[in-house]
């Protein structure tokens, strides 16, 4: 009855709803009423320096002081076992660009990445971020007898972190953000893609970073390189091996494309026989005895199911075995066990699957147990949603950006979603625009040669993404945020972008590459300095 009369309700009523949009004050917001959500703090922080990482490799503040900010800390609570803690920094209304932006996760959360929050702040942005519902992100223990908090992890807490936000920002500024946009990496990469399928006016731009969305799967293929790698004492692979098995890839790959630099553009297009390294007599320093063989085998081949033979997972590239942060820390470092992937494949297997704490990697059966983790925790855990018509629809830009160095997520599985929305897609065009292509219109996917698991490694591995965004803010080929920024706000596509790091024969020299949209590639000219991107052009992999 409401709704039919709203039209008689005097307009001077109307107008007296807006004074829930009236400014309050930073310390105030601990007043502020919303739905199943405790705001626990609101402290005005003034300007600082930026603190230290945590531990080597967290993420870093950048450089540069911190802006002053509102401080706000609190918990939602959307079902009787959630407990989805959330940080949300404001900006001073002067130095506020009207625009809000969330920070992603990465591995099984548990904390809120508050050291990615300064950059956005320095950019104007009101920011914030979520620990997904639980604390402690070294397994996934938390989730033994908590469905519900599995799905805070999933999807949830990243969902109900944008709406309490949007809602303390209305109260903080007095409006709504005008734009609101996604970071994130890894698994912060699973939640950008879990938002433009589940969630898809949550954000008008998403950046993801090497998602890890297929997450059932990936955490099986885990498991696949650990059985591989500890079937025998003989089967693993000694940090010491792998500059052998890099300079073989190496002579049969890198001229592929052209240039004989250490990179390689495409390694779809390599054909490396890892057979090639068997010792023809006892080990040696430059040859690896056939269990190994064996296991490096499986391990580019990624896992099958037994029974079929189905994929079902990619397999890991090759080219970057022996770089810095690569296969020695997350696939084969000293001691075995202490692998990165290892951890995490068998904390998905055994807590968030079987809820077992006894539970052990070779106990998996690869036809059987997989079919039970994509039915238990695949719909909670996986963002593989090819319809992304409501996202599309909703005006929403997406740029997906992976390493092809990745040895936490192969990059092909990157490669293997895009193409999936692709052909969805292609069934069902964008009515409001005939004859745009399904895909690039909305959605574009940059490969990075070289580059480990978010960032680093060797190549060209900095354009904006993670701890380089303060160096090259502002510049839409340099800085992949803002060319995100560009897409979202005047409709401008990134063509391409422009990667910096070291050459990889001489790291005295500066190098520039370009990175190209998927399926484009980028082919040297054929002449000047290999090092600079202005000698390189993208072109279609068919015309190298």
């Amino acid at each position: 009855m409401l709704t039919r009369v709203s039209w008689l309700i005097p307009a001077a009523i109307l107008l007296s709803s807006h004074a829930a949009y009236a400014q309050q004050g930073c310390e105030n917001l601990v007043n502020l009423k919303l739905p199943y959500t405790l705001i626990t703090a609101a402290t005005s922080v003034p300007e600082r320096a930026a603190p230290a990482p945590a531990a080597p490799g967290a993420p870093t503040a950048g450089p540069g002081a911190v802006p002053a900010h509102c401080d706000v800390r609190g918990v939602i609570r959307p079902s009787l076992d959630s407990n989805i803690k959330f940080a949300l920094w404001l900006p001073a209304a002067s130095a506020w660009n009207a625009k809000y932006r969330q920070e992603g996760n990465g591995g099984w959360a548990g904390a809120i990445n508050t050291a990615s929050f300064a950059e956005p702040l320095r950019r104007g942005y009101a920011v914030a971020g979520t620990d997904n519902g639980h604390e402690g992100g070294g397994g996934a223990d938390w989730a033994i007898g908590h469905p519900e908090k599995l799905i805070d992890f999933g999807y949830r807490a990243v969902h109900e972190t944008a709406v309490q936000s949007k809602a303390i920002i209305r109260a903080f500024y007095g409006r709504d953000p005008e734009r609101s946009y996604f970071n994130g990496c890894s698994d912060g990469g699973r939640e950008a893609l879990m938002e433009a399928q589940r969630f898809p006016e949550d954000f008008n731009g998403i950046l993801a970073g090497a998602p890890a969305n297929n997450w059932s799967r990936l955490f099986t293929a885990f498991v696949w390189n650990e059985r591989a790698l500890l079937a025998t004492p003989a089967s693993a692979l000694p940090p010491a091996k792998l500059p052998v098995i890099q300079r073989a890839v190496m002579a049969a790959c890198d001229r592929l494309d052209g240039v004989a630099d250490g990179l390689i553009e495409n390694p779809r297009a390599c054909r490396f026989d890892p057979s090639v390294l068997v010792c023809t007599g006892a080990d040696a320093a430059d040859c690896l005895p056939r269990a190994q063989v064996d296991a490096l085998q499986k391990i580019y081949e990624g896992p099958r199911n037994p029974r079929t033979q189905e994929p079902l997972f990619v397999g890991q590239p090759p080219g970057t075995e022996a770089v810095p942060g690569s296969w020695g820390t997350w696939i084969t470092p000293a001691n075995p066990a202490s692998a990165i992937q290892f951890a995490f494949g068998n904390s998905y297997y055994g807590a968030a699957v079987f809820e077992d704490p006894n539970w052990n990697f070779r106990m998996l059966d690869f036809d059987r147990d997989v079919r039970i983790g994509d039915e238990k925790a695949g719909p909670v855990l996986n963002a593989t949603s090819p319809d992304l018509r409501s996202f599309r629809a909703s005006g929403g830009k997406l740029i997906q950006y992976h390493g092809w160095g990745d040895a936490a997520i192969p990059a092909p599985s990157s490669i293997e979603y895009y193409e999936t929305v692709r052909a969805f897609l292609s069934k069902y065009p964008d009515a409001r625009t005939p004859g745009a292509p399904p895909v690039e219109d909305f959605y574009r996917l940059f490969l990075v040669p070289g580059m480990a698991h978010c960032g680093g490694g060797s190549g060209a591995n900095s354009f904006g993404n993670g701890g380089s965004a303060a160096t090259t803010r502002g510049d839409p080929e340099r800085d992949i945020f803002t060319a995100l920024e560009r897409w979202v706000e005047q409709g401008m596509a990134p063509a391409r972008l422009v990667g910096s790091g070291r050459a990889t024969d001489d790291p005295s020299k500066p190098l520039t590459r370009p990175l190209c949209p998927y399926p484009q590639v980028a082919q040297y000219r054929g002449s000047g300095d290999v090092n600079d991107a202005a000698n390189f052009a993208c072109v279609a992999p068919s015309s190298r």
